[in-house]
This record gives structure tokens, C-alpha cells and sequence, in this order.
């Protein structure tokens, strides 16, 4: 089961966090996987924000990551997310790791 945590985005800022895995699903080979991730307005929405993954193998840690220039095009509201680990090898196994609410703030200074 995927470990549930919200999230909290400024608008039109970076932003990045690693995932630690050995804390949330246990030790992993994660030479076996690749990682990938949506944000939707809600769970039907056919429009979604793609999160930037990147895998530290040694660390068996995720650091997820959105552009600027993403977060700046999103509406200051609240998403679903969640992020997966897929596997390279057959039989394809899916892995959810992460998963909550992503509430998008406006940014005053900017604005």
C-alpha cells in the first residue's frame, strides 16, 4: 500500500523533493524499475502535469521534481497525485509509492 502524503507547491516556483523507499515500501532494487507520476485536477480528468523523476539507485531514493514553468501554468486549487515504480522485466509489476492531494498556492509577489 502506497504511503499517503500531501503536498504543498507554490505557484510559478520550482519545486523538488526526494523520496526516501527504504522508509516507504522497504528495500527495492530499483535497477529494475523506472518511475513515473501524474497530477490531475481530479482521479477522471483526462488533463494532467507529468512530475520529472529520477532514481538514485544507491540511495534507493525518487527525487521528484516540477519546473517553474509548470507549476506557473497551474491553477492555484487542489490535485490528486500519485507516483509509481514500473518494472523492465516481464511480467510487468506496478508499484504505487506515493499518493495524496498537491494543493497548488498563489504566489502574491508575482502576481
Amino acid at each position: 500500500m502506497a504511503t499517503y502524503s500531501n503536498l504543498f507547491v507554490d505557484q510559478g516556483s520550482d519545486f523538488s523533493f526526494t523520496l526516501n523507499l527504504e522508509s516507504t515500501i522497504g528495500s527495492i532494487d530499483l535497477n529494475d524499475y523506472t518511475a513515473r507520476g501524474k497530477i490531475k485536477r481530479n482521479y477522471a480528468s483526462l488533463n494532467f502535469v507529468d512530475f520529472a523523476i529520477s532514481i538514485g539507485v544507491s540511495e534507493n531514493v525518487l527525487t521528484v521534481e516540477l519546473s517553474a514553468a509548470q507549476t506557473q501554468v497551474m491553477k492555484p486549487t487542489r490535485y490528486v497525485y500519485d507516483i509509481e515504480l514500473v518494472s523492465i522485466n516481464s511480467p510487468i509489476s506496478i508499484i504505487r509509492v506515493l499518493e495524496g492531494q498537491l494543493e497548488v498556492t498563489p504566489s502574491v509577489t508575482s502576481a
